[in-house]
């Protein structure tokens, strides 16, 4: 009789307890059948990823992976059900460099990417003007010289014949030198007498009149008196970058765009409107009262959209011959390159903002201007550390950045592993780039450029991105330079003892580029309490031929739980 009474109490307490007991929380949304990648390493000896065959959402947030039956019991009257047919799911891409307001207004102005020679550059600008308003401006950019018969930069005069009553100023597709028509060198004051800038250069024909090629500085003349888009403009350049963005299953970015961009993310975030993650880049040069107002603006606890690094620029590019060396070019003996800052006055600088709680990153190309991010990183940690100094992160931690890096020598490597900077580099560069950059550095230097794998070896954290609009934005045409250092068409290959696992390269554009903006707590794998942002695909790309990686079409792309792209 004691005992039977004492079942029953026991009984009693755990059927109370059961119904006290919260219920266990239902998922938003679940995706069933799927070949998930998380980018979590399989096992203590990171041989292989591991993978799962459903994933449950709550929130933002990923609830839970694993099994399909196990997943489901997390379903609830309320509960999405996506069937994802075998499909391959991973994480979504974080572009660690690029430029989302300059790719927009790139689409919405006299497009020049890819033409193929001087006349077809002049006919694109001559249709640019034939729609154009009477002395509206003409801009644009992404002409290539070195894909034409004759491989010469164009002048003034040559646009002079198409747009003579229009000023007009075209980038080449680095984003480092200009070529302006004689109207738009009148606006800027830029004539016979003008001097070059400091870290510029006014190219000129033989009698010394500028023959409207600018490189670096020398185009803030003409920057200067181009009218600044409207508010209605930017916001539809913006719109159009965020869509090419979530149609190749990018989720975060890290942007070098203006303050005005900021502005507008910021009421397309009010709005609902922001479909990719955005952290802002702010200009090294500005002054330090000036950046602490513009990151104190927005929160920084915002994984949406908040302020990062400080950019500087230490040189220019290959394909302009301004990027600085620490030799001369091996096609033009005569020239280095042009450096941006003398070196004492960037190690203050950088001091000065480090000490700040700011994190850094400079772009460097050539091995020269590569050497002077180095040094001014070294003395600014140096410093800070004295100081006990707090970094970005609020910690010790400060993860210098070098974006590009893309001409290095093997010490330089070494010591980016003992300053444990971040090499932020941009794969896709090397097909643009492998018709000529030999020519440009000779042979032994060019073995070290685009070093992604010696990188790893040291140890070196990559993180990768497109440099949109300097090059494409397409993660696939960057995952397949990384994996194969061949030309699409296969029949060129540069330096391929640098190539890369498909397994390494996609680290770098997730777990990488998390890490190099101190976000890899909150993104790039795929686990429980991470951010729900990732992208389904209709291959496997861990599976594929190399080559089949670049016709790669995404499906669904998903940011926070929320599917803002999917294929009809």
């Amino acid at each position: 009789m004691i005992l039977r009474n004492v079942c029953f109490v026991l009984c009693t307490m755990a059927l109370s307890q059961a119904q006290d007991a919260p219920a266990q929380p239902k998922a938003d949304v679940i995706f069933t059948h799927g070949n998930i990648y998380t980018g979590i390493a399989a096992n203590s000896s990171f041989a292989g990823v591991k993978r799962e065959h459903a994933l449950a959402i709550r929130g933002d947030r990923i609830e839970a992976l694993g099994e399909e039956s196990e997943i489901l019991k997390l379903k609830g009257t309320e509960t999405q059900v996506v069937d994802l047919g075998g499909h391959f799911l991973m994480p979504g891409l974080n572009d660690a460099h690029l430029h989302l307001a300059d790719g927009g207004f790139e689409r919405l102005t006299v497009d020049l990417v890819g033409v193929k020679s001087l006349t077809e550059f002049r006919e694109r600008i001559r249709a640019r003007v034939q729609t154009a308003a009477p002395g509206e401006w003409i801009v644009g950019g992404g002409w290539d010289q070195t894909l034409w018969p004759v491989k010469e930069l164009p002048t003034r005069w040559d646009i002079d014949e198409v747009a003579s009553d229009h000023p007009v100023f075209v980038q080449r597709v680095d984003g480092h030198i200009g070529v302006a028509n004689t109207r738009a060198l009148q606006l800027a004051s830029i004539t016979l007498a003008s001097k070059n800038p400091e870290g510029g250069e006014i190219d000129r024909d033989s009698t010394g009149q500028p023959n409207g090629i600018l490189r670096e500085t020398a185009r803030a003349a003409v920057f200067a008196v181009i009218p600044k888009p409207t508010h209605d403009q930017r916001r539809q350049a913006i719109e159009a970058s965020l869509q090419a963005l979530a149609r190749l299953g990018i989720t975060s970015v890290q942007d070098n765009s203006t303050w005005d961009d900021f502005l507008v993310y910021e009421e397309m975030e009010r709005e609902g409107k922001l479909t990719a993650r955005i952290t802002e880049w702010l200009p090294f040069n500005d002054s330090l009262d000036t950046l602490q107002a513009h990151r104190s603006a927005h929160s920084q606890s915002d994984l949406m959209l908040h302020t990062g690094m400080l950019k500087g620029f230490m040189d220019g590019s290959l394909g302009s011959r301004t990027a600085a060396l620490l030799a001369p070019y091996a096609d033009d003996p005569k020239n280095s390159g042009l450096p941006q800052y003398e070196p004492a006055k960037l190690t203050e600088m950088a001091k000065e903002r480090t000490q700040a709680g700011f994190q850094l990153g400079f772009h460097a190309i050539g091995d020269k201007g590569v050497q002077t991010a180095l040094d001014a990183f070294a003395d600014a940690e140096k410093a800070g550390r004295e100081k006990k100094a707090k970094a970005a992160n609020g910690g010790e931690d400060y993860r210098l950045r070098i974006e590009h890096a893309q001409v290095t020598t093997p010490a330089q490597i070494a010591r980016f592993k003992e300053l444990k900077v971040i090499a932020s580099m941009q794969p896709a560069h090397v097909l643009s780039d492998m018709p000529w950059a030999t020519e440009r550095l000779g042979p032994q230097r060019a073995a070290h450029s685009y070093a992604w794998a010696e990188f790893l070896k040291k140890g070196v954290t990559l993180a990768f991105g497109s440099d949109y609009p300097f090059d494409q934005l397409s993660p696939f045409r960057g995952l397949y330079a990384a994996v194969t250092r061949r030309s699409e068409d296969g029949k060129r290959e540069y330096f391929p003892e640098q190539k890369l696992s498909m397994e390494q390269a996609i680290a770098a554009y997730t777990t990488g580029s998390a890490f190099a903006e101190f976000a890899e707590k909150e993104k790039g794998t795929l686990a429980p309490g991470m951010l729900a942002d990732f992208m389904v695909l209709d291959r496997d790309i861990t599976a594929v031929e190399p080559a089949k990686v670049l016709g790669t079409k995404v499906l669904r792309t998903v940011v926070g739980g929320k599917t803002v792209y999917e294929a009809k």
